[in-house]
């Protein structure tokens, strides 16, 4: 289970939240202010907020100004990821990712299972790595941000968290994209 080690020091991480919604605005936006809650409770640093419409370009274009931040770790992304016409959030990840970390949505759905039983499988959740920054992509409910947060990303973007977590590994993210070719 998770384990926090409060002998090994907090590091901050520097994380943008896209909420996905043609109806929202920043007052309306119950689930993005709970993450952002989340994020800042937690100690970490909210490094951009934005709302966008479901739209493949535009949350792409959003992802890639995010992806090519030095300034921000993390994306996470609530809304369109259900399986309707307008739900096209895991296609513009689809354009992005490099890496896939198909653990987290299928974690994600097996958490949710226990509170909303058969529901769970028109999440479409997902996360992977784009240019050395992780990408999260949630439910818009208030509910399965909540979930999201609270049973898996405020352990794994914990750097105490053990045996390991995703914090660790971020050095490491962007090995493939080094300035020179490195043949050993």
């Amino acid at each position: 289970m998770s384990k926090i080690d409060t002998t090994r020091p907090f590091l901050p991480v520097r994380i943008a939240v896209m909420t996905v919604s043609d109806s929202r605005t920043l007052e309306t936006d119950t689930s993005g202010q709970a993450l952002v809650s989340r994020i800042e409770g937690a100690g970490h640093v909210l490094a951009d907020r934005t709302i966008v419409r479901d739209d493949v370009q535009q949350i792409t274009e959003q992802l890639r100004n995010w992806i090519n931040d030095p300034l921000v770790d993390v994306v996470i992304t609530n809304g369109g990821t259900g399986v309707t016409g307008r739900d096209v959030t895991p296609e513009a990840f689809e354009d992005v990712l490099e890496k896939r970390i198909e653990g987290f949505g299928e974690l994600f759905r097996m958490l949710s299972y226990r509170k909303i039983g058969t529901s769970t499988i028109q999440s479409r959740a997902l996360a992977g790595v784009a240019n050395g920054t992780y990408l999260f992509a949630l439910p818009g409910s208030t509910g399965a941000v909540k979930d999201g947060w609270d049973d898996i990303l405020v352990f794994q973007l914990d750097s105490r968290h053990r045996p390991c977590n995703f914090v660790e590994l971020m050095p490491r993210l962007r090995e493939h994209l080094s300035e020179g070719d490195h043949h050993g």
